[in-house]
């Protein structure tokens, strides 16, 4: 089995881990380190790392003053409760980025918003 864990630099990781929990109707936890945790599923599947920036010295996570947050990457979580997702989200934003539409590609519904640190994620029905 192969897994890809996606890693994103963020300001405050207990905060982004609330945040992610939140949106992905999680339940709450507190991630195992104040510089780093993980947003896993209900089977335990790492659905998301968040790494302090600056913290362990890697080079792509030492500042967001480097590369705006996000640039060349996109978030795309598909969710089974699509519905409660999207008003779990409009409690966490004043503004969706896109409202609900269904995408012609994949002839799902999806909308798009930011993260407290400036990422964009779409989330998608299942």
């Amino acid at each position: 089995m192969q897994r890809l864990w996606t890693i994103i630099g963020v300001d405050d990781v207990a905060r982004s881990f609330r945040w992610y929990q939140t949106l992905l109707g999680l339940p709450a936890s507190q991630p195992a380190h104040e510089y780093f945790g993980q947003i896993l599923g209900a089977d335990g599947t790492v659905l998301l790392c968040l790494h302090a920036w600056g913290a362990h010295d890697h080079p792509s996570l030492h500042s967001p003053a480097v590369a705006a947050p996000g640039n060349g990457l996109l978030l795309f979580f598909r969710v089974d409760d699509f519905d409660d997702a999207l008003q779990r989200a409009r409690a966490l934003v004043p503004a969706l980025d896109d409202e609900p539409a269904v995408n012609p590609h994949t002839g799902t519904a999806e909308f798009a918003l930011c993260d407290p640190d400036g990422y964009r994620v779409m989330v998608s029905a299942h």
